[in-house]
């Protein structure tokens, strides 16, 4: 695919190494990123007690009086980073699997990992009653058994695209089905608590959950940016890709292994927030207009959507607070909604 003129920079060290640099993605990374860190200092001085973005920031650098660098640091900032860091994840993960299935429509969202991950967060709360953390450690395992569920199904000479789609949609609707009948059979006080935790929320986060997200994303991120190549060239098909000299299969499984442990960790720490992973990539891509999966941009894309989605639960509906999960959901939907006329006057579906 050709690229307008000037889009790329040539970038050389001392010691001949050449990296090539796509001008307007670099842009919009940087935009994204101030856009998210300007979004966070708004959050963190937003609540019952306001604080100026000015003090916000003193007080991040350690200036602040004792009560704001309670209320800053201790209560709003950990809910901050755990909305960053879910955002991120998501994000990432979305550009993989619709990377890996050539398919817009492929994210955890449809494929059905935030469902097995909801599964797997219902069992402990139904049938165990389990703690926050046995919890999240359900959702963990439950995303991880859907995505080695969806793999092994679609496998036939490997996994390719829409076998993996409508292997997850399948997958989906019965896993779907089985967290509604496990909400039947939970009494009153468990199954309010998993709606509750079903519909994506940030409330009530702090350092606890912000560690584990935390060494998941520099373990997975640096793993997932250093096979960027091999995933790049596997969208010109898989016969291409081995002629390069890409191991397909062995890429295709460790960057999907990554998206699962991405989207479980996510739904793990805050609940399955819906449709971050299936409008981060696109929009990202939309804005940089770059070919290829566009990982980075799609990661700060999740967390700027997830800080600005949450700011607007907690202020755009007066004195109703929303999950976070009620906002991306209505905007996610509108966005599907979109997706598909715009793919339909397209002839691509």
């Amino acid at each position: 695919m050709s690229r307008p003129a000037g889009r790329d920079r040539a970038l050389r060290s001392p010691g001949g190494l050449s990296v090539r640099l796509d001008v307007r993605a670099f842009t919009v990374v940087v935009l994204l990123l101030l856009a998210a860190l300007t979004a966070s200092v708004v959050l963190i001085g937003t609540g019952d007690f306001p604080i100026p973005a000015g003090d916000v920031l003193k007080t991040l650098l350690g200036d602040g009086d004792a009560g704001q660098e309670f209320i800053v640091n201790e209560l709003r900032l950990p809910r901050v980073l755990v909305g960053l860091l879910v955002g991120a994840s998501l994000g990432l993960g979305g550009a993989l699997f619709q990377s890996i299935s050539r398919n817009p429509l492929g994210s955890p969202d449809v494929l059905g990992l935030s469902q097995g991950a909801t599964a797997g967060a219902l069992v402990v709360i139904v049938l165990f009653s389990g703690s926050a953390n046995q919890v999240a450690l359900g959702a963990l395992v439950g995303g991880l058994v859907t995505g080695f569920a969806i793999y092994v199904l679609a496998w036939k000479r490997g996994v390719h695209g829409y076998r993996l789609v409508l292997v997850g949609i399948g997958v989906s609707a019965i896993v779907t089905a089985v967290n509604g009948y496990l909400i039947t059979k939970a009494d009153l006080v468990d199954a309010a608590r998993a709606v509750v935790w079903m519909t994506g929320s940030l409330n009530g986060r702090d350092w606890a959950q912000v560690w584990p997200l935390l060494i998941m994303c520099a373990l997975l991120v640096p793993l997932v940016l250093g096979n960027a190549r091999g995933l790049r060239m596997m969208e010109m098909g898989d016969d291409v890709s081995y002629a390069l000299g890409v191991s397909v299969e062995r890429v295709r499984l460790l960057l999907m292994v990554s998206a699962v442990l991405l989207t479980a960790g996510a739904t793990a720490a805050a609940g399955p927030v819906s449709f971050v992973a299936l409008t981060a990539p696109q929009l990202a891509k939309r804005l940089t207009r770059s070919p290829g999966p566009n990982l980075v941009p799609a990661m700060c894309m999740g967390a700027t959507l997830l800080i600005v989605a949450d700011w607007a639960s907690q202020r755009a509906f007066g004195a109703d607070q929303l999950p976070v999960g009620v906002v991306t959901g209505v905007l996610g939907g509108v966005y599907l909604l979109w997706l598909l006329v715009t793919e339909r006057k397209a002839g691509r579906i």
